[in-house]
């Protein structure tokens, strides 16, 4: 799901890659916007408490939407409010987090979802990093426990949602997203912490399943691949979010492309390596991408070039391709950061980055959340803010 940390290689890798790069001052200043984003947030910390997870903002009803803990995107805030507080030494910032840690610490135990990497990892999996103790690692552990509940070892992956008709799955049948990927990372945390290889080897057998089903010739992704849980067989090929059965949702294509560079870190295995850049190449240079990298909300939205943006899948696609830059050859390094450079200069640009004190409080604009359930359109999202942070942090620690 996200890079917590770099490996001393590829530390000195990537930076040494950078210095033959060239010696130009990037147009994008990432310090000056981690710094807006540091205020910004401020400021969203006085409009909530603990337990009112910031989710979205209203602008036309000038009304902000939170959740409570066991929202899929709970762990987002303290994330981005530990990210911001160790990019600029603003100690409140990481109180507020600890304080919404209390709160969310109860999920760890929660075995009816299987988005415990967002919820668990982006934020103990942060405070983990930062100040390593038995507490955060016993959350940690326990949250991994709950996810492979979850693993079906006949079709050798993690389920997703529960069936239900609204995702077209019988009792009989369990629905697995693209989005699963992203959950994978704590699951190797959790081998390492433990020395047990089992939930190494879950994530493993998950993401092999997933490139096997969820992938196109073309590298496009479904959303959604049902399976039989006695059989093992995928039953179903089909979306809830993107425009189309057939078509690539944006936010589905970024999850897939920072999964499997998630793959390639924590395994060193090839293939993974190889399929991150299957994915880059299919998103970079789909012929209708807008030159400023900022997706449509579908590879094959209807109305483009005039349809709807997605901010969110930009900044995951973003901090995805920092890492992968440091993977790859030269070439493919040049390409992948110059790449990201573009998005985040777009994004930290004033059409989608708020000034302080708008936008509710968040820092991104015109994310897309879900078009066809028609919900969080044209709105701020905060998976769309956690990962503008961590790359913007990715790109100023390593590039510059």
């Amino acid at each position: 799901m996200k890079n917590l940390t770099f490996s001393i290689t590829f530390l000195i890798t990537i930076t040494g890659c950078f210095a033959q790069k060239n010696t130009d001052k990037p147009k994008l200043d990432a310090y000056k916007a981690l710094t807006e984003a540091a205020a910004q947030y401020t400021y969203l910390s006085t409009t909530v408490a603990p337990g009112q997870y910031p989710k979205t903002w209203h602008d036309d009803k000038q009304k902000a939407e939170n959740s409570d803990s066991g929202w899929w995107c709970s762990g987002f805030y303290p994330g981005t409010l530990l990210y911001l507080a160790e990019a600029e030494g603003v100690p409140a910032l990481k109180q507020e987090a600890l304080a919404f840690l209390e709160d969310l610490k109860k999920e760890q135990y929660n075995t009816t979802t299987h988005d415990l990497g967002f919820m668990m990892y982006c934020s103990f999996g942060n405070a983990e990093r930062l100040n390593p103790k038995k507490e955060y690692e016993d959350v940690l552990m326990q949250s991994a426990k709950s996810l492979i509940t979850r693993y079906n070892p006949v079709a050798k992956c993690i389920k997703s949602w529960d069936s239900a008709p609204w995702n077209h799955a019988s009792a009989d049948e369990m629905p697995v997203i693209i989005d699963n990927m992203m959950n994978l990372e704590l699951l190797f945390w959790a081998s390492k912490h433990s020395g047990d290889p089992v939930y190494r080897d879950i994530a493993i057998n998950h993401a092999n399943t997933t490139m096997k089903n969820h992938f196109r010739a073309d590298y496009s992704s479904y959303h959604e691949v049902v399976y039989n849980i006695h059989t093992g067989k995928v039953t179903k090929q089909i979306t809830n979010q993107g425009a189309a059965d057939n078509s690539s949702w944006a936010r589905g294509q970024a999850w897939g492309l920072y999964g499997y560079v998630v793959m390639y870190r924590e395994t060193k295995d090839v293939k993974y390596l190889e399929q991150a850049k299957h994915i880059a190449q299919y998103i970079l240079h789909y012929p209708t991408m807008p030159k400023d990298l900022i997706p449509y909300w579908d590879y094959q939205a209807p109305g483009v070039p005039n349809a709807l943006r997605d901010s969110s899948a930009a900044a995951i696609t973003a901090s995805a391709l920092v890492e992968l830059g440091g993977y790859v050859d030269t070439k493919l390094t040049d390409e992948y950061w110059s790449a990201a450079e573009t998005i985040l200069t777009t994004l930290t640009s004033p059409e989608y980055f708020a000034k302080k004190g708008t936008n509710g409080g968040f820092l991104l604009k015109h994310g897309v959340g879900n078009m066809p359930n028609k919900t969080e359109i044209d709105t701020p999202l905060s998976y769309g803010d956690y990962y503008l942070v961590e790359a913007l942090m990715r790109y100023e620690k390593i590039l510059l």
